[in-house]
């Protein structure tokens, strides 16, 4: 009888060891990679430690014994610290990559081992027997300091199990199986007490069997579950889980509260439940609109696949709060539609009157030479640029359009045609492949070229090409250049040295912050003087 005892205890830390070495085929499976390094040495470590602990039984002689317990010791403090780096994961914590921490554990780790190890010297952690209850094995009487580190472990292990209760009680997802499976952890911690108090189970570390249990539990049995939690955690939003048929399988408790008849509608539709939901998965618009306590309230609503392994199992539908954000892009969407009808008044309210006033001032300066008709035209010309300028900013605080693949050295041809500058020469330092929207990027560099013929003069030479680093293109001139106080300063709308609108550079700040870029103003690189004006944060398609 007490054969088959003996080989009982054998088989169940044998087996569990087998199952941690089969469950690391399946850590794959978890999708989050810290997560998935947690458990995959929770795995090894506490599979080591049952392997040990069925070693310590099994084989021959005591030496070989000791120092298979001892084995098993220093895995099963392993496995504390793969628990904590687990549950830090699992739980969206940072702890397991705090450097600190990390070089912390180390330490105490190597420590500790350096003690165990060198327990037969000093004789400090434990000493070994020779007894025949409840078979005849090797028994260990374990001393104070070995209980200091266990009391210590325990208590580090607590962290974890706080972590984990923490997450899933609040994600209000059906977490009663997960619950179940990590107190089965906690269970073997009976039997250490039994085993050290009384001789009826012979003294070892069960805890590596519940470690076991859980580990492969998840793996083989809850991953789906195990992995919803951990997604439902990460955010404050309200989750829905759908099937296949895009039939619900599970809610949390925030969508629970913001759609009450998801309540108990577990196996039903979405589109019969919760039918705006449902047909925003389906449309075009991914934004909501619902009525809550009195308030209109905008939700987004997204959605990613959910699987289980390498098999697609349903979706988790994510709704977000959006009101403010939907708010800010309606009053700017109305902002838009307003600078629009002013162009729009612009464009033929002041022209037509400022057309008719130029055509009258032609008309008298043809039938006679007045000072006072000169300045009344050329007043009247700078009217027209004004508008012009007001305009082009007009359209560009609309959208960029759509991006293409372009060339600049292809857009800085194009641009320089259009600027009206015979004796200037243009030089093309060399090419950048990039994404933008052409039309808007033309109206950039003609801007600067302008500016350029403007302050360099008629001869200026202007020069553009790609950043040494790629990330960006750059135009500069030989003119005077812009002394360093005022190289801030010239972006600003109206800001001008010269006759000129003071739009045209603020077109081109314009420009580059719609399509995300930046540009500053700096001295010349390749003359003695001059301008240089850089765009960064272009995303190269080298």
């Amino acid at each position: 009888m007490t054969g088959l005892v003996f080989a009982g205890y054998v088989a169940v830390f044998g087996v569990s060891a087998l199952a941690c070495v089969a469950g690391l085929s399946q850590v794959e499976h978890v999708k989050d990679p810290d997560t998935r390094r947690g458990l995959a040495a929770l795995l090894v470590t506490s599979g080591g430690w049952a392997a040990a602990q069925a070693g310590f039984l099994a084989l021959p002689s005591t030496e070989l014994k000791v120092a298979a317990y001892t084995g098993g010791l220093i895995f099963g403090l392993a496995t504390v610290g793969a628990w904590l780096y687990f549950c830090s994961a699992y739980t969206g914590r940072a702890f397991h990559r705090d450097p600190l921490v990390r070089r912390v554990a180390l330490g105490v780790f190597l420590a500790v081992v350096a003690v165990k190890v060198t327990n037969p010297v000093h004789g400090f952690y434990f000493g070994v027997e020779q007894v025949s209850a409840p078979f005849q094995h090797l028994a260990v009487d374990h001393y104070v300091l070995h209980w200091v580190v266990m009391g210590t472990a325990y208590a580090l292990a607590a962290v974890g199990y706080f972590m984990l209760f923490e997450l899933l009680g609040q994600t209000g997802y059906d977490t009663r199986p997960l619950l179940v499976l990590v107190g089965i952890t906690g269970l073997p911690v009976a039997a250490d007490i039994v085993g050290a108090s009384t001789s009826i189970i012979p003294e070892l570390s069960y805890e590596s069997l519940g470690v076991a249990a859980f580990a492969v539990g998840v793996l083989f049995v809850f991953l789906d579950r195990f992995q919803a939690v951990q997604l439902a955690g990460d955010v404050d939003n309200a989750v829905v889980f759908l099937t296949e048929e895009d039939e619900i399988r599970d809610t949390n408790e925030r969508a629970r509260e913001l759609f009450p008849t998801l309540m108990g509608a577990t196996g039903e539709p979405l589109a019969d439940v919760v039918p705006a939901i449902a047909d925003r998965l389906a449309g075009e618009r991914d934004v909501v609109e619902l009525d809550r306590g009195g308030e209109r309230r905008f939700y987004q609503v997204s959605a990613t696949p959910f699987t289980f392994g390498r098999t697609r199992v349903g979706e988790m539908v994510v709704v977000t709060d959006v009101t403010s954000e939907e708010h800010a892009r309606r009053q700017i969407q109305r902002q838009n539609e307003r600078l629009g009808q002013f162009a729009s008044v612009v464009s033929h309210d002041l022209r037509n009157p400022l057309n008719v006033a130029a055509g009258r001032v032609d008309l008298e300066r043809d039938q006679r030479n007045s000072e006072h008709l000169d300045a009344a035209a050329r007043a009247l010309d700078r009217m027209e640029q004004i508008i012009e300028g007001v305009l082009m900013l007009a359209r560009e605080g609309e959208d960029i359009g759509e991006r293409s693949r372009v060339s600049l050295a292809a857009l800085a041809e194009q641009a320089w045609a259009s600027v009206a500058a015979e004796e200037a020469t243009h030089v093309v330092d060399g090419d950048l492949a990039f994404d933008a929207d052409a039309d808007r990027v033309v109206q950039l560099m003609e801007n600067l070229y302008r500016n350029s013929v403007e302050h360099g003069g008629p001869d200026v030479t202007v020069r553009v090409g790609a950043l040494a680093d790629g990330s960006g293109f750059y135009i500069e001139d030989d003119g005077p250049g812009i002394p360093a106080d005022l190289q801030d300063d010239i972006f600003e709308m109206g800001y001008t040295t010269s006759d000129g609108t003071g739009l045209g550079l603020s077109i081109v700040e314009t420009i580059a912050s719609a399509h995300g870029w930046e540009v500053a103003a700096t001295d010349a690189e390749q003359s003695e003087t001059g301008a240089r004006f850089e765009i960064t944060g272009v995303d190269s398609a080298e």
